[in-house]
């Protein structure tokens, strides 16, 4: 499936009201099958508290999920966390060297993956409404590709969010 293919989709969806939970699934599903299955996406959403619950990750565990549910947003926490604090794209090469994972790491490690990108997903005025972040099981940084589709995706993201929630894109929970 082209990358255009998957944005025009989305944007049908959006405009046919599916519900967000869908069509941030299938962002994050696009993202995987656009990254050779080289990745394994997250959609994290800010609730009206501030804390990041989950969007859409339709293949990390419902465990691995309930335990990173209700992160606060901190430059020092994690990939998704800081880059939710930050509005800054985030990139961990490696959990075992990154003290921003001192107190996760055992999460994703304990699922194989080693490493982890994240990007901001904002509004037209520039707050952060979520991230979208994507697992790697190797050390490593993404490709350009990676960082290409997802850069495509997040406006789309971005998009159904403000749809869904018009007033206060923040999930309501």
């Amino acid at each position: 499936m082209p990358l255009s293919a998957a944005r025009t989709r989305a944007l049908r969806m959006i405009e046919e009201q599916v519900p967000l939970q869908r069509v941030l699934a299938y962002l994050a599903s696009s993202a995987e099958e656009l990254c050779h299955r080289n990745i394994v996406a997250s959609i994290l959403l800010l609730d009206r508290e501030g804390l990041l619950r989950n969007g859409a990750s339709p293949n990390l565990p419902a465990d691995y999920l309930d335990a990173i549910d209700r992160l606060k947003p901190h430059p020092d926490l994690g990939t998704c966390a800081s880059a939710a604090a930050t509005g800054n794209v985030v990139v961990t090469r490696d959990f075992l060297d990154d003290s921003r994972w001192a107190e996760l790491k055992h999460l994703p490690i304990a699922l194989g993956f080693r490493g982890a990108w994240s990007m901001p997903i904002k509004d037209d005025r520039g707050r952060v409404l979520g991230t979208f972040g994507s697992y790697f099981f190797e050390p490593r940084v993404p490709t350009d590709h990676e960082q290409a589709v997802v850069a495509q995706l997040v406006p789309v993201a971005a998009r159904a969010i403000a749809a869904a929630h018009p007033v206060d894109p923040a999930l309501a929970r």
